[in-house]
């Protein structure tokens, strides 16, 4: 399973809003500047994220992204969500995907097994924890 450039793009722009601590919140200039996104496909990434509820400016036209619940209340699949409309590491148990060995194959039960295994840390992974993990990181490097 791959997951997407925008979904990874999506974790790592709301991460960056989260850790900012500014008022105004933060601009997509310096999202993008800082994680090494092209302004161009931040704004797609943007839109989609404002679309889903997770980010919104600040205060209007002039002031930068801010998260719209708490960093706990967020999770990577709400993330991944706004990006994708389901998880699936295979296609044979995909929502509308009709397969001709349903009935014969162990194998169907076995990715869905494993596909809730990842639904499930998606949802067990905030992006408070990710801000807690992102600061250690830093400091342990700052040594």
């Amino acid at each position: 399973m791959k997951f997407s450039t925008r979904t990874r793009y999506g974790i790592r722009t709301v991460l960056e809003i989260a850790l900012c601590e500014e008022d105004e919140g933060i601009y997509q200039k310096d999202i993008s500047k800082n994680q090494e996104i092209s302004y161009k496909y931040l704004d797609h990434i943007v839109n989609s994220l404002k679309v889903a509820g997770i980010i919104a400016k600040a205060g209007g036209r002039k002031s930068g992204y801010v998260l719209t619940r708490k960093p706990e209340e967020i999770t990577t699949l709400n993330i991944h969500n706004a990006f994708e409309p389901e998880v699936c590491v295979v296609d044979c148990i995909a929502f509308n995907y009709k397969c001709e060995r349903e009935n014969i194959c162990v194998m169907k039960d076995f990715w869905i097994g494993l596909n809730t295994q990842v639904i499930d840390y998606l949802k067990s992974k905030t992006v408070k924890d990710l801000m807690e993990e992102q600061r250690k990181k830093i400091k342990e490097n700052s040594k």
